[in-house]
């Protein structure tokens, strides 16, 4: 090789070293300042999470660094349809119990009753498009942090209600701040820890009204205006959780724009009969009004289905069911109540454009749970004296722990969606 080929080789090498040398601060920047697996990992989650809604928990710091693209993106996809699925068997079983808890209303402490089974307490809802999460006491108070949460309604209101201060009272202990009525109809706790307020209003129809008393052999309804016991405090209220149905089926007479309408099963004989279907409607209606608004978050629990199924309330055989239904379907007054709660809601949601409303529909979940109710452990050991001939059942309201758990775990993830 000669000197000019020699010459120009190194010529060609210098201009290659040049050229590496240049790439490698490139390079370097790159490395530092962006991560190459960003990208696959932005894509995957956005994909699983387009399939479920509901999901785990996280971290406050973890939500924290959670992108506004992502806000937007679970604000626009629908809730997961939880009405949907089974009950399934879940070997963990509740978080607290009839010892634990000391707010469980007596009726409803089915352990400390002598309630001898415990199977009831080992299922779980599994909807059929995802998973619902334990509930998670620490989750709930920070997204209700210094707000005030009422239950209104009638027992099974309540019923929910004690439901949610015992799972809260797993992690933090509240402060019953105020109590007022027979049977404690209005109370109000307070979890100072996150300035949390929950409260209880005894209101069975939800409109103004007078309920049956010794005096009177009926219930009156004016169907026109909300019950003031809890409308009076509306405004001091920022979440909302309205639960009614069965005070409907008694006998009653109603009013609107104060004139008389008509009565349900009423001896009276210068009122008509109309039945209370229409009356329900107008009662969810008139309520539904009255909450929605501003920025004050409403939740619609629909109706509780009972279990008496056809035998008499005092009758041995009323609820004694050890397991859940497996394939039972709505139908009856179950499907008819909750029906109109249902339209109502959807019209009511249609109307006010994008207000914070959902409907917790429980009505088909709960059909399937004929073993959750105290039947004859209302009342402490009922058999302790033997078997009597008859025994008083209550196949309408749930035990606690129990399913009604379920509701308020499901709360929650309508609770996470209006914070994002």
């Amino acid at each position: 090789m000669g000197l000019k080929e020699q010459q120009n080789c190194l010529s060609q090498r210098k201009i290659i070293v040049f050229i590496v040398l240049a790439f490698i601060p490139i390079a370097l920047f790159r490395l530092c300042f962006t991560n190459p697996f960003s990208a696959i990992d932005d894509t995957s989650l956005q994909e699983s999470a387009a399939h479920v809604v509901i999901t785990n928990y996280s971290s406050s710091s973890s939500q924290e660094e959670e992108t506004q693209e992502s806000y937007d993106r679970v604000k626009e996809e629908n809730l997961c349809d939880y009405t949907q699925g089974k009950w399934v068997r879940d070997e963990i079983g509740p978080l607290y119990n009839g010892s634990t808890c000391g707010t469980i209303k007596e009726g409803q402490n089915c352990f400390r009753h002598g309630r001898p089974d415990s199977g009831y307490l080992y299922w779980k809802w599994k909807p059929n498009q995802c998973d619902i999460p334990r509930f998670d006491a620490n989750r709930f108070l920070d997204l209700m942090k210094d707000k005030h949460l009422a239950f209104i309604g009638d027992s099974m209101a309540r019923n929910q209600l004690e439901s949610l201060i015992c799972l809260l009272s797993t992690v933090s202990s509240p402060d019953l701040v105020y109590r007022n009525g027979e049977d404690n109809k209005f109370r109000k706790w307070r979890f100072e820890s996150h300035n949390v307020t929950v409260s209880v209003y005894w209101s069975p129809f939800l409109v103004a009204g007078l309920e049956k008393s010794g005096n009177l052999d009926h219930n009156v309804l004016h169907l026109d205006r909300v019950d003031e016991r809890w409308g009076n405090d509306l405004e001091r209220i920022d979440t909302v959780v309205v639960s009614v149905g069965h005070w409907f089926l008694h006998p009653a007479v109603y009013y609107e724009s104060g004139s008389v309408l008509g009565c349900h099963s009423c001896e009276a004989s210068n009122c008509t009969e109309i039945g209370f279907y229409d009356v329900f409607r107008k009662a969810i209606r008139t309520t539904l009004k009255a909450v929605v608004g501003g920025r004050r978050e409403v939740i619609l629990t629909t109706f509780s289905p009972s279990h008496f199924e056809g035998r008499p309330w005092d009758s041995l055989g009323a609820c004694n069911m050890t397991e859940p239904y497996d394939g039972k379907v709505l139908e009856g007054l179950d499907l008819d109540m909750r029906q109109i709660e249902m339209e109502e809601f959807t019209a009511a949601k249609a109307a006010a454009g994008e207000v914070r409303l959902e409907a917790l529909d429980v009505t088909a979940m709960s059909v399937l749970r004929p073993d959750g109710h105290p039947g004859p452990y209302m009342y402490p050991f009922p058999f302790k004296n033997g078997v009597p001939e008859r025994v008083h059942n209550d196949c309408l309201h749930w035990c606690l722990p129990g399913p009604v758990d379920t509701w308020n775990e499901i709360m929650i993830e309508m609770l996470r969606r209006w914070k994002v």
